[in-house]
């Protein structure tokens, strides 16, 4: 199914959303701060939205940021790391890399469910490491809500697309609400187009390409320059000269469907 160039637009646009990283750096030791600042500038895609020295810093900087990332020192002054994570909820959880001094915390660390653990000083390539698992984590998460906005999009499509079951269609000084399924089938007159329906005729202001890419491609189809016809009110085809064929309605009316059209047209039907 071909959907119009606005949604395939928009399908692009979600398909582009790479995750930047929004990190918050949690440390009571200055010194640690920076070295961890000047090492994550080096990173692509990498933004500290804010540092923290203390566990109250820490837990108010996640609610206020909600950040992507939290670099957390398991042993602040005032509070172990952990407490800390104890303080955030699930809604409002980071992916946390515990970073220490002493590599003895590193269960600790892991039973907290961090993502991985940094070893003070820092190494460059050990935290790009640790980053880019960040990405890779960030990523899954991201794509499994660009699938989820994805089929809300297409759902969206389809409803519109079900919605528009109608043409509004001026006539007599008044507004004539056609619904599609009483469409037997459409003629272009010049600028406009004639509605053919049990009832009567209706023109609409509308050139016979644009209302063919607003019918339901899977009712209706063009069988002529100039005329489109509604299938469901096929009685029978009748071969004619040069392949082409007579399309004979259920009431009787005999239309021409030019060669450049059958086979669309024999798909559809053999389709229905």
């Amino acid at each position: 199914m071909g959907w119009s160039p606005q949604i395939e637009s928009r399908l692009r646009e979600l398909r582009m959303m790479i995750p930047e990283i929004r990190a918050i750096i949690a440390d009571d030791e200055p010194r640690m701060r920076d070295q961890l600042r000047l090492l994550l500038a080096s990173e692509t895609g990498v933004d500290i939205v804010a540092e923290c020295s203390d566990a109250l810093q820490t837990i108010t900087a996640v609610k206020i940021h909600r950040p992507d990332l939290l670099l957390l020192d398991i042993e602040m002054q005032d509070s172990d790391g952990r407490q800390i994570l104890n303080s955030i909820s699930r809604e409002e959880m980071p992916i946390v890399i515990f970073t220490s001094a002493h590599d003895q915390h590193a269960i600790r660390a892991f039973e907290a469910r961090a993502l991985d653990y940094l070893l003070k000083p820092f190494d460059q390539q050990r935290l790009h490491t640790a980053i880019e698992r960040t990405r890779g984590e960030l990523l899954k998460t991201h794509d499994r809500h660009l699938t989820h906005r994805i089929l809300d999009l297409l759902a969206e499509a389809r409803t519109g697309s079900q919605t528009e079951r109608r043409l509004a269609v001026k006539t007599s000084g008044r507004v004539v609400l056609v619904n599609m399924d009483e469409i037997d089938w459409v003629e272009a007159a010049g600028n406009y187009v004639e509605l053919k329906t049990s009832s009567g005729a209706y023109l609409l202001r509308e050139g016979i390409g644009r209302l063919s890419a607003r019918l339901d491609p899977g009712q209706f189809v063009r069988i002529h320059r100039s005329i489109i016809v509604n299938v469901r009110r096929i009685k029978e085809l009748q071969p004619c000269n040069r392949g082409e064929y007579m399309v004979v309605l259920r009431d009787g009316k005999q239309l021409s469907c030019s060669r450049g059209y059958r086979a669309r047209l024999q798909e559809l039907i053999a389709a229905q």
